[in-house]
């Protein structure tokens, strides 16, 4: 009897532990789904911030790097002959007395040691000596648009061609004014002649884009006539003051 009835309280606790543990067990099958949405919320929320950071990464801007900038002056060169050097507006080179003439304002940009180009401020062209000594006007910075800056022995400065001299005694040819004002042929300036010397008169510091003979080439594809380029529609510039010595 004894036995019967500790059999019976036996198989009761264990129905009742049986019990307690499907409930228990239930509960936690019952939480889990809650939690499994927690974290499938959370998994798509990284998700979309992941890709929101990503996609910012690509639109931030790119930082481009600075042109070549070189320091130069706005300037009047004024020669020994009395003349300001001017380029007018059809591309003439010649001298004037007229100080305040914006047609005598000249760009003076370093493009080598002391080596300058000389850029009309006005018209926009670039001065340049051909192997013929003539001076002429050009809308593309070439070889030729390159003239060495030197100060000669009373401070007055002197424009000389990088290219061309005389074949001979190798003497430079330079840019120059005759008495009169008119622009002389390269290789009949003499240095030691008030032709050939120039005060500059800077009026301010610019900064420039540095020129490039780069573009020379795309440029002169799209020309058919690749002859070097002069004033006046081709013609010599002032032919009957060449002979002059400019004294």
């Amino acid at each position: 009897m004894a036995a019967a009835i500790a059999s019976s309280l036996i198989r009761q606790k264990r129905q009742a532990r049986e019990t307690n543990n499907e409930r228990v067990a239930t509960s936690k099958r019952r939480s889990s789904p809650s939690k499994e949405g927690r974290s499938l919320c959370a998994r798509h929320f990284l998700g979309v911030f992941s890709k929101v950071r990503f996609c910012s990464g690509k639109k931030r801007p790119v930082r481009r790097k600075p042109e070549p900038q070189l320091k130069g002056i706005v300037t009047r060169l004024f020669s020994e002959q009395g003349f300001y050097l001017q380029m007018q507006p059809d591309g003439t080179i010649n001298g004037t007395k007229d100080e305040n003439s914006d047609y005598t304002l000249f760009n003076l940009i370093p493009v080598g040691l002391r080596v300058v180009a000389i850029q009309a401020v006005k018209a926009g062209l670039y001065v340049g000596m051909n192997a013929e000594g003539f001076l002429y006007t050009s809308d593309m910075f070439t070889a030729e648009c390159k003239f060495k800056e030197s100060v000669f022995e009373n401070y007055y400065v002197i424009y000389s061609s990088t290219l061309y001299r005389q074949h001979e005694s190798g003497r430079a040819w330079f840019l120059g004014l005759n008495k009169d004002g008119i622009i002389m042929k390269g290789n009949r300036v003499k240095k030691t002649k008030p032709c050939s010397h120039f005060v500059p008169r800077p009026i301010e510091v610019c900064m420039y884009k540095e020129p490039s003979l780069h573009e020379i080439e795309e440029k002169q594809r799209s020309r058919k006539d690749s002859g070097t380029p002069t004033m006046n529609g081709g013609k010599e510039l002032n032919p009957d003051s060449n002979e002059q010595d400019g004294s």
